[in-house]
């Protein structure tokens, strides 16, 4: 479903925009330090680890006796930079708790004679991990969950938008409930603002679902795509919020 690709993908974008992330990820860092000040967890739980870039791993090993890392797949390259560190594990799992699975199971061979008609059938789980989680961390995950499902979907189904919206509901909430029943961390884009060529500026909502206040939040803005604006010649940033439930 092009997972690998997305990965590779994100780390290269962090790479043009040459340091314009540099706010946001120091941001991450900075409030996952302080909810682990909070929670004082002695197990924890990064779900969308990726790259690492937006995770302060070295000083989470220091204070927990267990990180687990979990994603879709690893990079070689992270796989490579944790060996030394004993207390971590690499988990690989699908977060969206079978989505993926079901999405390429009953849309993935499907071609234009014999569309979904429906998207109905297709179960929207919750995640349930088989082993201590302790405290969670949901990192930059919590709308990238959608992307590539919804991305195949849209290619072989014939369904109308209202549709994918109570998807990507469903799929936002489930992740939130989840995160809900522990000790956790949420960071999130939850808007895109996008300035076209001509200067007009546009504001698309990626969160679909009420965010909590929480125990404590923060907002900040990640500088997205400013430095290597795409081919269509606009630029976006997103708004993103912090929050310890």
């Amino acid at each position: 479903m092009g997972y690998y690709d997305y990965q590779r993908g994100l780390i290269y974008h962090h790479l043009d925009e040459e340091g314009g992330w540099s706010d946001h990820l120091k941001n991450c860092r900075n409030f996952i330090l302080k909810s682990l000040d909070f929670y004082k967890p002695s197990v924890v739980t990064v779900l969308g680890s990726g790259w690492l870039l937006d995770l302060p791993l070295r000083e989470i090993a220091d204070k927990a006796s267990q990180i687990n890392l979990v994603d879709i797949v690893h990079p070689p390259e992270v796989k490579s930079q944790v060996t030394e560190i004993k207390n971590v594990v690499l988990r690989e799992d699908d977060i969206s708790g079978g989505l993926i699975s079901d999405v390429w199971n009953k849309a993935g061979q499907r071609y234009f004679f014999n569309k979904l008609r429906s998207l109905e059938n297709i179960k929207v789980p919750e995640y349930k991990p088989q082993f201590n989680t302790g405290m969670i961390i949901s990192l930059n995950i919590f709308t990238q969950l959608e992307v590539l499902p919804v991305e195949l979907l849209k290619k072989k189904t014939v369904v109308d938008e209202e549709s994918f919206v109570r998807f990507r509901k469903a799929i936002q909430q489930n992740h939130l409930s989840f995160l809900k029943n522990h000790e956790s961390v949420l960071i999130t884009d939850f808007s895109e603002v996008i300035t076209e060529r001509s200067g007009r500026v546009r504001e698309i909502n990626s969160v679909l679902v009420d965010l909590p206040e929480g125990r404590r939040k923060e907002e900040w803005t990640w500088y997205f795509d400013l430095r290597n604006s795409d081919y269509y010649r606009k630029k976006s940033v997103f708004r993103v919020s912090a929050v310890l439930l």
